[in-house]
């Protein structure tokens, strides 16, 4: 691990108040060494917070490379269809006929199969 903020655990104790400071200014992480070995990394909440987003789309898009590997995949088209028909879907008890034919309308205009 490349850091060239890297401090003892003793200097952490002594001195907390400044590098927390230091992390929400600098927003750069600090490597804390324990016996002369890396044993944790402290940063401010803001990076922290930017990084876990990050993972988050990481992992979605991790998903969608392996459904499109398992062939699980639709068209634009099938998606579409899909979408408007669970948008679109009448509600119990009749639904409103003139809003699913009007939405229909507006997406055949628009080129959408």
């Amino acid at each position: 691990m490349k850091s060239s903020r890297i401090k003892p655990i003793s200097y952490v104790k002594a001195n907390a108040a400044e590098l927390i400071r230091e992390l929400a200014e600098k927003r750069e992480p600090l490597v804390i060494t324990q016996n002369g070995e890396a044993t944790a990394v402290m940063q401010d909440v803001a990076s922290y917070e930017r990084t876990q987003e990050t993972l988050a789309l990481l992992k979605i898009l991790a998903l969608g490379n392996r459904q499109i590997a398992r062939g699980k995949v639709v068209s634009a088209g099938q998606a579409f269809r899909r979408i408007r028909d669970k948008t679109c879907a009448a509600p119990a008890g009749g639904g409103n006929r003139r809003a699913r034919k009007i939405s229909r309308t507006r997406t055949a205009s628009a080129g959408v199969a």
